[in-house]
């Protein structure tokens, strides 16, 4: 099975990486594809960047690859041969989210998505959150891997 875990990652936090660790063990091919939308400045290149890091963490692991992608998630499902979707949940509002991402998901495309609890210690971290910290000068490393 392949597994696709999309997002932003902007950036990449220890959160996301939890769910990539604990999902492993259940595919055979993990796609770790860092979206973007093309008519935001600067999207391609920081989806660039992004790739790059999340690739240079999981270079020993002949079971991740890392891509950028535009569009609809499904499609780069379908370029990818991945039947899965993979998809973290912090609270209740996440998993409305999700729930809803995931049928529209199936309904269009036939596209599973499997839902992974965050930890209870990583619950509360989220990339925005780490954005707005770095911009008021915190250290973040805590929060990346």
């Amino acid at each position: 099975m392949t597994l696709l875990f999309p997002g932003t990652f902007d950036p990449f936090t220890v959160g996301h990486a939890s769910i990539v660790e604990r999902a492993l063990p259940l595919c055979e091919r993990m796609v770790i594809a860092v979206g973007y939308n093309a008519s935001k400045s600067s999207a391609a290149d920081g989806a660039a960047r992004r790739v790059e890091s999340i690739a240079a963490l999981y270079a020993g692991n002949p079971k991740v690859k890392v891509i950028a992608y535009e569009g609809l998630t499904v499609d780069a499902c379908r370029r990818e041969g991945a039947d899965w979707m993979l998809r973290g949940v912090r609270s209740v509002a996440d998993y409305e989210y999700e729930r809803n991402l995931a049928d529209i998901n199936r309904a269009i495309a036939g596209i599973e998505t499997l839902l992974l609890y965050s930890l209870p210690e990583l619950s509360y971290i989220s990339s925005s959150m780490v954005r707005e910290l770095a911009s008021h000068g915190h250290d973040i490393t805590k929060y990346l891997p």
